[in-house]
């Protein structure tokens, strides 16, 4: 089932359930206000004989008759006054049996004749209402009202129940409209929910509509491999654009991301089969018998020999860029940064080949990190300096410390580079003018990894790696490693 269907059916099943609800409540509404209606005549029609029989206990030619509830009724009590009316009464004595009719029921014995009074219940009433029902007396549907007659005697003071009085309205008419009104309700409920089910089914169209497009093209970009491809964004600013809008980035990086990757494999395959082809190269001269010649074998091993050291160099770059390691994972410890500056000092003179490589210590800082892999990111770095900076010329190392972080900076007095290249230094495989470079084999093997692995390094340790250059003036680099601070254990005891 689609997740259009799902939701539409959802959607018309709440509408069903609210519109039942809210049917059943407007059909209770009304019934409970005709009844009330009704209930409400038979109170006025019961409050007019109960007043009849209350202004007749007060007349004294009549008191005495009271007890004789049927000499009292023969004498007028206000039933005539119904003749005209809706409202049926009947006058029963204390032993239940029907003595006295209005004028509109005389001759319909039928009627009370479905009526069956319990004893202890007349007897024990005051007055009130006994009971209110609706029932069937045959020749009409009623609603009824029992209530007693009371007697308070005058000279004894008790009360005494004379008899018992029946007032019924029919609600023929009022269930005819009840019925009307349930099967307007639940026609209009069919036609409502077949609305709902045609309104349902339009909306999650048009709802759909834009995703259906953005499948459709995604699909498309999967079965033509083209990443350029782009959805088309919706010009109303809703959801859906902004669904849009974040595909179209999703595919723009995976669009990047795939280049990226053809290009590092295309370099990765042309740096290694560089040393390979070298290694070939001395393998057929030793083959065509310079095995036999010593000079000639020193000098092809040689050149074996670093052919391969710079095949493991790339490899083992490579395999670390791979990884993808986080500095969870790396093997952190306190490390004493202006000590680690200087053993990369020390290590890089020999290697200088006329270049003034010094270093300028202004703060005392220390970071919780990887030393082997800050080491080897100082290392990148410096070699890159000491690469492009011509003999005579100085390389200077300096550190300093905010509190905050410890700040590296490496500047050289070489070459530069130009503004367009500074945004690609860091790439994979990415190299400068060969031109300006003093020496061959630069960082990295030559391959231009150095400043990618330094990069990578510095995102690990939750760094900052920047760098300015201006061209024939030099180049500089500056690392942000966050620090903390250690205190000196010499001030206690």
């Amino acid at each position: 089932m689609s997740l259009r269907l799902r939701l539409t059916l959802a959607y018309v099943g709440l509408f069903a359930l609210a519109l039942t609800a809210l049917d059943i409540g407007l059909f209770f509404v009304v019934n409970r206000a005709l009844l009330n209606g009704i209930d409400n005549e038979l109170n006025l029609g019961a409050q007019v004989l109960v007043q009849s029989f209350n202004d007749a206990a007060e007349e004294p030619s009549l008191r005495s008759d009271l007890s004789d509830l049927p000499a009292f009724l023969a004498q007028g009590n206000g039933l005539d006054s119904f003749a005209t009316t809706n409202l049926f009464v009947v006058v029963y004595d204390n032993d239940g049996k029907p003595i006295e009719y209005s004028p509109n029921l005389r001759g319909q014995g039928e009627f009370s004749q479905r009526v069956t009074l319990n004893r202890e219940t007349v007897m024990g009433a005051l007055q009130v209402p006994i009971s209110r029902a609706s029932m069937d007396l045959g020749f009409v549907r009623v609603r009824t009202l029992l209530m007693p007659l009371v007697y308070t005697n005058p000279i004894t003071g008790t009360v005494q129940v004379q008899g018992l009085m029946q007032l019924s309205r029919p609600i023929a008419e009022t269930e005819r409209a009840l019925r009307i009104f349930l099967y307007a309700l639940a026609f209009g409920g069919v036609a409502a929910m077949m609305f709902a089910a045609q309104g349902g089914a339009w909306l999650t169209r048009a709802v759909f509509r834009p995703i259906d497009v953005i499948a459709r093209t995604a699909q498309s970009i999967v079965s033509a491999a083209d990443l350029r491809r782009r959805v088309p964004v919706p010009v109303v600013q809703d959801e859906l654009q902004l669904l849009t809008v974040t595909v179209n980035d999703l595919l723009g990086r995976i669009d990047n991301l795939f280049e990226a990757q053809q290009r590092f494999l295309a370099d990765a395959s042309h740096e290694i089969r560089t040393p390979l082809a070298a290694m070939q190269g001395n393998i057929d001269i030793l083959q065509r018998g310079a095995a036999r010649d010593k000079e000639l074998l020193e000098e092809s091993l040689r050149d074996m020999q670093n052919e391969s050291a710079r095949l493991i160099r790339l490899v083992n770059d490579l395999l670390m860029l791979a990884r993808n390691e986080s500095a969870a994972n790396m093997n952190v410890v306190l490390v004493d940064i202006p000590t680690l500056l200087l053993e990369v000092v020390r290590e890089l003179k020999p290697l200088a080949h006329g270049v003034a490589l010094t270093l300028d210590v202004r703060s005392v800082v220390f970071v919780m990190g990887d030393r082997d892999r800050i080491k080897q990111a100082l290392i990148n770095v410096c070699m890159n300096a000491l690469q492009h900076t011509p003999t005579g010329g100085a390389v200077t190392c300096t550190l300093n410390g905010d509190g905050r972080v410890a700040i590296i900076t490496i500047t050289d007095t070489g070459t530069g580079m130009e503004s367009s290249e500074l945004t690609h230094i860091f790439e994979r495989f990415y190299r400068a003018d060969r031109s300006r470079t003093r020496t061959p084999g630069a960082v990295g093997g030559g391959a231009g990894l150095g400043l990618a692995i330094v990069k990578y390094i510095v995102d690990a340790h939750h760094g900052v790696v920047d760098v300015q250059s201006k061209l024939g003036e030099g180049t500089t680099f500056r690392i942000e490693l966050p620090c903390i601070e250690v205190g000196n254990d010499d001030d206690d005891g």
